[in-house]
C-alpha cells in the first residue's frame, strides 16, 4: 500500500517514491532568498482582477561605510606622515667612540736574596703562597653576573668569557709562553688596535704603549723555560656598564711559573716566577658580536727580575741560586717625549718559596 502522497494504484514505475521526495532537490539557500520579490496586493486589486502591484525590495548596499572610508584615510594620512618626519628628521644612532691605544706598565720586582729552588716543581708550590692556587685556567673564575642598564645577561657573560679567553690565550698558551707565537692573543683583540699589537712586537719599545710583555707573557726561550706546565693562578674578574654603548671588564690575577734553565735536563732545579697582571677591557656591541676586545691598560709586576735589565720585549727570569746585580732601571730623561719612565721594585722574601 502507498504512502499518503502516492497515487491510489501505487507509484508508478520509474517515479519517485512519495510525495515528499519530488521536493528534496529544492534547497532555499540565502541566495534565493535574496533573490525572491515581495508582492502585495492592495485592497481594490484584491476586489479586481487586475494585474498585481509589486513592491520590490530595495539592494543591499554591499560598499563600505562612511565610518570605515573615514578610518582608511586616518590611517593613510597617519602613515604618510610618519614616513615623511622619518625620512626628513631621522634618528642618529650614537656614534662608535674611537679605540683608544693601550697603555702599559711593566714594573720589574728584583729579589732581595738568591733565589730559591728545588729539582721538584710541585714542592716549591707546596711551600709557597701559591699553594691553595688553582691551576690553569680553572683559576680564572666567572663572577656572578647580571644584566646592566643597557646590556642583557648574555652581553655580560659574552665580556667575561672574552676577557677569561685573552688571559688564557695571552698567559697560559705554552707556545707564547716561550716566544713561538703570538697569534691567539692577536685574534681576540679589536682589529683597530692591531697596528699597535704589530708595531709592539716589529718594533719593541718601552715607551708605555709598545712593549710586547704589556700585550701578554713571554720568556726569553734563552734563558728560561717552563719546569711545570701547570701555571699556579688566582684572581678576579669584574664587569661594569662605562656608558649606554661600552662594557668594561678589570682582570686583576696571579700567576706563579716554575722555571729551569733553558736545555736543561729534569734534574736541573727549578724555581718560581710571579706576575701580577691587571688588565682592562673594553667592549662595545660590535667588539661582543665578534667575540673580540679591546684593551686599554695592562700593569704588570713580575719578578724574581733584576732592575737593570730590559723586560720589555721578554721576561729574563732570575733563576735559581741567582742575585739580582747590582743597579737600578734603566735611566729616564725628562726631556724626551714619548718616553715612559723606568720603574722597579723589591721582591718581598715573603713572596718567595720556603725550601
Amino acid at each position: 500500500m502507498g504512502g499518503p502522497g502516492d497515487p491510489p494504484e501505487g507509484t508508478p514505475e520509474g517515479g519517485p517514491g512519495g510525495g515528499e521526495d519530488e521536493y528534496r532537490s529544492v534547497v532555499f539557500d540565502e541566495s534565493f532568498i535574496q533573490a525572491a520579490r515581495l508582492q502585495e496586493f492592495s485592497a481594490r486589486e484584491r476586489l479586481g482582477d487586475h494585474a498585481p502591484a509589486v513592491r520590490r525590495r530595495p539592494p543591499l548596499r554591499r560598499g563600505l561605510s562612511r565610518q570605515a572610508l573615514v578610518l582608511v584615510l586616518l590611517i593613510a594620512v597617519a602613515f604618510g606622515t610618519a614616513i615623511y618626519m622619518g625620512v626628513r628628521h631621522p634618528y642618529e644612532a650614537p656614534a662608535a667612540q674611537p679605540t683608544e691605544p693601550l697603555r702599559m706598565t711593566v714594573i720589574p720586582l728584583a729579589p732581595q736574596a738568591p733565589v730559591p729552588g728545588s729539582a721538584d716543581p710541585e714542592h716549591l708550590y707546596e711551600n709557597s703562597p701559591a699553594a691553595q692556587f688553582r691551576i690553569g685556567a680553572e683559576g680564572i673564575t666567572m663572577p656572578p653576573t647580571r644584566r646592566t642598564a643597557h646590556f642583557s645577561d648574555s652581553q655580560v657573560v659574552t665580556a667575561l668569557t672574552t676577557a677569561k679567553d685573552y688571559l688564557v690565550a695571552s698567559a697560559l698558551a705554552p707556545e707564547v709562553l716561550k716566544g713561538a707565537t703570538v697569534r691567539p692573543a692577536r685574534m681576540l683583540l679589536d682589529p683597530q688596535q692591531l697596528d699597535q699589537f704589530d708595531q709592539s712586537f716589529d718594533h719593541p719599545t718601552a715607551d708605555g704603549r709598545h712593549a710586547p710583555t704589556g700585550w701578554l707573557i713571554r720568556f726569553d726561550p734563552s734563558r728560561a723555560e717552563l719546569a711545570d706546565t701547570k701555571v699556579r693562578v688566582q684572581g678576579t674578574l669584574q664587569a661594569s656598564e662605562s656608558d649606554a654603548s661600552t662594557l668594561e671588564v678589570v682582570a686583576d690575577h696571579t700567576f706563579v711559573y716554575a722555571l729551569r734553565p733553558a736545555d736543561s735536563d729534569d734534574k736541573a732545579k727549578a724555581s718560581l716566577f710571579t706576575v701580577r697582571r691587571e688588565l682592562q677591557f673594553r667592549f662595545d656591541r660590535d667588539d661582543l658580536r665578534t667575540h673580540q676586545a679591546e684593551l686599554v691598560i695592562s700593569y704588570l709586576q713580575a719578578g724574581p727580575l733584576a732592575c737593570a735589565e730590559d723586560s720589555s720585549n721578554h721576561l729574563r727570569p732570575l733563576l735559581a741560586g741567582q742575585t739580582a746585580k747590582a743597579g737600578g732601571p734603566a735611566g729616564t730623561n725628562p726631556y724626551a717625549t714619548g718616553s715612559a719612565t723606568a720603574l722597579c721594585g723589591s721582591l718581598a722574601q715573603s713572596a718567595q718559596p720556603k725550601v
